[in-house]
């Protein structure tokens, strides 16, 4: 029976000859580094879907609520406190009335505002008949 000879490790050792724990140094971080700005967007995307349907629900409830008031008979500005004071501060309140109905358009950034002034606006409307 013959043995293979003894091997011994010089400093030109080529990536065949290199155990596999040496070749894998550093895979980690280079995954780490492709996968980690990965995941950091997607929570960024994911915050950002989340603030808009939060703002569309608040606009939402901020315009029916709005529109009650109006049809129950209270004055514009009040109907523009109360849809303010739920669609948020920076919301925009259009009340209007015509024909024995009350529309209220409620529309109101996405987002805090320390984004820099998001483009996207959540909007919603609501119409309600004036209560006689």
């Amino acid at each position: 029976m013959t043995t293979a000879p003894a091997t011994t490790k010089t400093a030109g050792t080529t990536a065949a000859t290199m155990p596999a724990s040496r070749r894998d140094r550093g895979s980690v971080t280079a995954e780490l580094a492709i996968g980690l700005p990965a995941v950091a967007l997607l929570l960024v995307a994911l915050l950002a879907v989340a603030s808009a349907a939060i703002a569309q629900t608040r606009s939402t409830d901020a315009a029916r609520a709005g529109a009650r008031a109006a049809a129950l008979g209270e004055p514009d500005g009040d109907v523009t406190t109360t849809a303010r004071r739920l669609a948020g501060a920076d919301a925009s309140v259009a009340v209007s009335r015509a024909d024995g109905w009350v529309t209220v358009e409620v529309s109101s950034p996405v987002g805090p505002a320390s984004w820099g002034g998001s483009p996207l606006q959540a909007r919603a409307t609501a119409v309600a008949r004036v209560e006689p």
